[in-house]
């Protein structure tokens, strides 16, 4: 799928980079991603950075099990292109 992330990189805070399989990049601040109780660890800027591409849905996913779906990641990256 194009939405798939190929790549991601913490940047600072909350802002990632991410590279998609279409070829699409750019920095995304994923901090107003953050609602709800599966997040709530994420707001210390640690916890978020622990982010890694999950092999198998090609998405930000961290080790508590959240994750952002992949075309909501590669929409804010084409939006802030």
């Amino acid at each position: 799928m194009d939405y798939d992330v190929v790549e991601a990189r913490h940047v600072s805070g909350y802002v990632v980079w991410l590279r998609f399989r279409d070829g699409t990049e750019g920095q995304v601040d994923l901090s107003s991603e953050l609602a709800g109780p599966i997040f709530a660890s994420l707001h210390d800027p640690a916890k978020f950075a622990e982010f890694y591409v999950h092999p198998e849905f090609h998405t930000l996913s961290w080790p508590n099990g959240a994750d952002i779906a992949p075309e909501t990641l590669h929409r804010r990256a084409r939006a802030a292109a």
